[in-house]
């Protein structure tokens, strides 16, 4: 307790402008806890952990970053684990989306917000590591006492930057120990450590995104450049810059801001066709760069892997991120063509499907592939009011989502066509029912004709035909690396019907990940089946789609209707349907 009242008692002395030996950065994060968020130093704050559900739209959001970073944030961890180290990787809002840590302590890393899930951002957390690196952009320190609510102040965090090829912070890396040596410099390892690993992050992300470019990677050591380069930018076939490191911002020191737009002749001495000089056929010391103050760097210039893509190109290759909504399905494929096709349009889309189908991943996707990226808005329909739909008007240009449109009341109708004349500059994406039928619903007519320019229909989970695909994705995403299905538990999921689509089978994959005693997921650890019953079959069409989806392999469709395999014979024969080819 006497070591709680030194601590606010310190904290009050900081901000009346007495000097107490406190890091600078620190005491302006104990400024801004108090005057910016009106925080109570006194008021013990437990961990602040989102929901599953906002988790799993954190980490969506992220999954490329992650997949990016997950080998070397393995590294990074081995090298730290025997030290009783938490690795987290949290993304711009704070959210802890990705961890490593010994799961023998997990109940109490849990209860410190060293977990999947946490929110550390300095509104709500106060000073941490996480959120004071996510205010300052620096890699920092935050150790024991330096936290600024009593309940982090056992924790030692050490935090660093992970900065887009835009230049923009995109997330950050932390390293935390529960419990660690007093002094603040026992940490200085951790700093280097975890600066180290997220400049290579930064340096991975931006070689996955420039394999049509030119890549200029950076170094002031010729050991180095060619397996651990400090910096790079990418050149588009002009010689601007298009792409950047953070480090790269110190081929310019006296510029503020990222680089993105300048030609590389303003920053070296240097033109675009001196770029094959810098290949690896030169030794690296021979591999000069002269920049525009007079410093000299070495440089290694990384060619394009292909030209351009041409719109003769495949199509999977152009379609960048929705290419990834489905795999092997014709009408998946289908379905993310025509998107594409949208994509770069701002004609507004109604995306119609039953719950769970990804309704809301498909318009995300749609929204990346747009171009000019903005802000992605997702509101909820039922229940929207006026003042909800006018806040809009402070929002950035970029894509509205309205999920559910048909729940809009009149209230919100009406705002809504106000919003559609005064912003222009924002496009709008909306979820519907697969059966909705504007002439039905007390919507607006002249609503319904602005918001349905076009419309996207995603499939039912049990009639798409890359079930396989899909099942050994999300259980990438959602189980450990080394926990499999066995193949009886893959045949018996491949045979429920899903009526809560995707979302059903990723809690299916969550609930069996945690009941499995193994590293093999079988039939005993899977949920019962949300709806093992068929409600009706349908029309014909219906049962002529399922009966593709599984291949007309008339066991597995009566095993997703609940019906016997005669029975599906009957109404096969009664429809008048016979197998392709």
């Amino acid at each position: 307790m006497m070591r709680d009242r030194d601590h606010v008692t310190e904290i009050d002395r900081v901000l009346n402008g007495e000097e107490t030996g406190r890091d600078m950065l620190v005491a302006e994060s104990w400024r801004r806890c108090v005057e910016n968020y009106g925080m109570d130093p006194t008021r013990p704050e437990p961990a602040h952990i989102v929901s599953e559900t906002r988790l799993r739209e954190h980490r969506e959001q992220s999954e490329r970053l992650i997949a990016i970073a997950r080998s070397g944030l393995q590294s990074l961890f081995r090298q730290v684990a025997g030290q009783n180290y938490v690795l987290l990787l949290a993304d711009a809002k704070g959210v802890c989306v990705d961890f490593f840590g010994d799961t023998s302590f997990e109940d109490e890393l849990r209860r410190a917000g060293l977990y999947l899930g946490s929110d550390w951002s300095e509104n709500l957390a106060g000073t941490c590591g996480v959120g004071s690196c996510l205010v300052t952009g620096q890699a920092l320190t935050i150790h024991q006492a330096d936290h600024f609510g009593l309940a982090h102040t056992p924790l030692s965090c050490t935090s660093a930057p992970i900065y887009d090829t835009c230049g923009q912070l995109a997330a950050v890396l932390d390293i935390s120990l529960l419990r660690s040596p007093s002094p603040k410099t026992s940490q200085n390892l951790a700093l280097s450590l975890v600066s180290a690993s997220a400049r290579r992050v930064e340096m991975a992300n931006l070689m996955a995104s420039s394999r049509r470019d030119w890549v200029l990677r950076f170094s002031t050591s010729p050991e180095f450049l060619d397996v651990d380069p400090e910096a790079a930018i990418t050149l588009d076939s002009s010689g601007r810059i298009i792409g950047m490191t953070k480090g790269a911002e110190n081929l310019a020191p006296n510029r503020e801001g990222p680089l993105i737009g300048y030609h590389i002749e303003d920053l070296l001495e240097f033109s675009l066709d001196d770029l094959p000089e810098l290949t690896r056929g030169r030794p690296t010391e021979e591999r000069v760069l002269r920049l525009k103050d007079g410093r000299a760097l070495f440089g290694h210039a990384i060619a394009p892997q292909a030209a351009p893509i041409s719109p003769r190109a495949p199509l999977k290759a152009r379609l960048g991120a929705l290419a990834n909504i489905g795999g092997p399905d014709p009408e998946m494929e289908r379905l993310a063509h025509r998107a594409w096709k949208l994509a770069r349009t701002n004609v507004p889309i109604a995306i119609s499907g039953e719950t769970g189908t990804g309704k809301e991943y498909l318009a995300r996707a749609i929204h990346v592939s747009g171009g000019e990226r903005g802000s992605f808005n997702a509101i909820r329909c039922a229940g929207l009011n006026a003042s909800t739909v006018k806040s809009l008007l402070e929002v950035k240009p970029g894509t509205v989502f309205l999920r559910g449109m048909e729940d809009l009341n009149r209230e919100a109708q009406d705002a809504l066509l106000w919003l559609l004349d005064v912003r222009k500059d924002l496009r709008f994406i909306s979820s519907i029912g697969p059966h909705f039928d504007g002439s039905k619903k007390a919507l607006r007519s002249d609503l319904i004709y602005r918001l349905l320019g076009a419309r996207l229909d995603v499939p039912s989970l049990r009639l798409r035909r890359d079930f396989e695909w899909l099942l050994d994705r999300l259980n990438r995403w959602h189980a450990p690396e080394d926990v499999r299905l066995s193949p009886a538990a893959r045949i018996e999921l491949a045979g429920r019907p899903w009526p809560g689509n995707i979302r059903e089978l990723v809690h299916t994959l969550e609930a069996a990940v945690a009941m499995a005693e193994g590293r093999v997921i079988d039939v005993p650890d899977l949920p019962n089946s949300a709806d093992k019953q068929a409600e009706g079959l349908g029309p014909k069409q219906d049962l002529e789609e399922l009966l593709l989806a599984c291949q007309w392999n008339m066991s597995q469709v009566a095993r997703r209707l609940g019906v016997n395999r005669s029975t599906v014979l009957r109404w096969v024969r009664k429809s008048g349907l016979v197998p392709p080819g």
